[in-house]
């Protein structure tokens, strides 16, 4: 049997093409696993594809390298949507419920009490003083 004596280094082919590609996608998959967005127990892919294609006198081969990742996905998210319509001006509105139903206020990580979107109450309050009418005010002398 004859004894094959082939003097490719994969780190060395290509200039080191081949090894910054597979760091590249090494990279790639770690930050994959490190993201908390994605479910840490599935499983992630690096592979590397050689394809080899000889010319004609079979003596020269030309060879593309290519490194790619399989990576987990996002998790998927969910959320409540309020939306409704100002039916006097036909403005249309959506915000993100916040608090655990609608209507109801809850206190932000900075202890702020908001609406049920999100909005400080001080900031609602404050609009709607504004629209108060005040009767007793005197007018003129």
């Amino acid at each position: 049997m004859a004894k094959n004596i082939i003097g490719l280094d994969l780190s060395s082919i290509a200039d080191g093409g081949l090894q910054e590609k597979l760091n590249n996608e090494l990279a790639r998959v770690i930050e994959n696993i490190l993201d908390p967005n994605t479910d840490p127990t599935v499983k992630r892919e690096v592979s590397i594809k050689l394809v080899l294609k000889p010319n004609d006198q079979r003596n020269s081969v030309d060879t593309i390298m290519e490194v790619k990742s399989k990576l987990a996905p996002q998790v998927k998210l969910s959320t409540t949507i309020l939306v409704g319509q100002n039916y006097e001006t036909g403005e249309l509105h959506a915000n993100e419920l916040l608090s655990a139903m609608p209507g109801q206020t809850f206190f932000d990580n900075d202890a702020v009490l908001r609406t049920d979107t999100g909005k400080p109450i001080d900031e609602v309050e404050k609009e709607e003083n504004a629209a108060i009418i005040d009767f007793k005010k005197k007018v003129g002398n």
